[in-house]
């Protein structure tokens, strides 16, 4: 089983999202977080989708494609930091990709199906890695950061997420 990684192994502003993740299987973990996910917001309306909870915050339809995006950047660095690359990759501004994705133009539905893709290719790459691999070590968003580490933060940004969406968007 894959142990919660040393903070050494991530930048500090990720350690919100590692200290979210519970104890267990980070595989099962990832697998059921898809579903619940999906299954918590199939009733919600288009109307909701568009709800902002406050002005300038972010719909919940770019919720969830924020939670796609970062999972497809999050999941590209852990691939090339598992395979032994070490070449620094850049880090990115979320504010930029949501203002220039046009996730209100989507369906809640598309956004799920877009999420649930960007999960199962997640899941997929994850599969596949030995413990070797878990353990490589790289550079992204001006820090240095272990393969372990990148799947914690996967996780734990979803979670961070759904956290919100559920206190903001749907309480």
């Amino acid at each position: 089983m894959l142990s919660r990684p040393k903070s050494e192994e991530f930048l500090p502003h990720f350690q919100v999202y590692v200290n979210l993740v519970p104890e267990g299987n980070l595989l099962e973990l990832l697998k059921e977080q898809s579903s619940q996910i999906v299954d918590q917001l199939a009733s919600v309306t288009e109307e909701q989708g568009a709800y902002r909870y406050a002005e300038g915050k972010w719909s919940l339809k770019e919720v969830i494609g924020h939670m796609a995006d970062t999972e497809r950047i999050m999941s590209y660095r852990l691939l090339r930091i598992a395979r032994g690359d070490t070449t620094p990759l850049p880090g990115f501004e979320e504010q930029l990709f949501v203002s220039n994705a046009g996730f209100d133009r989507f369906t809640l539905g598309e956004l799920l199906e877009d999420f649930q893709n960007v999960r199962k290719a997640t899941l997929s790459l994850i599969r596949g890695l030995d413990e070797t691999a878990w353990q490589r070590m790289g550079h992204y968003g001006g820090g240095e950061g272990s393969a372990r580490s990148l799947g914690y933060i996967i996780a734990g940004h979803a979670i961070h997420h759904l956290n919100i969406i559920n206190e903001r968007y749907l309480a």
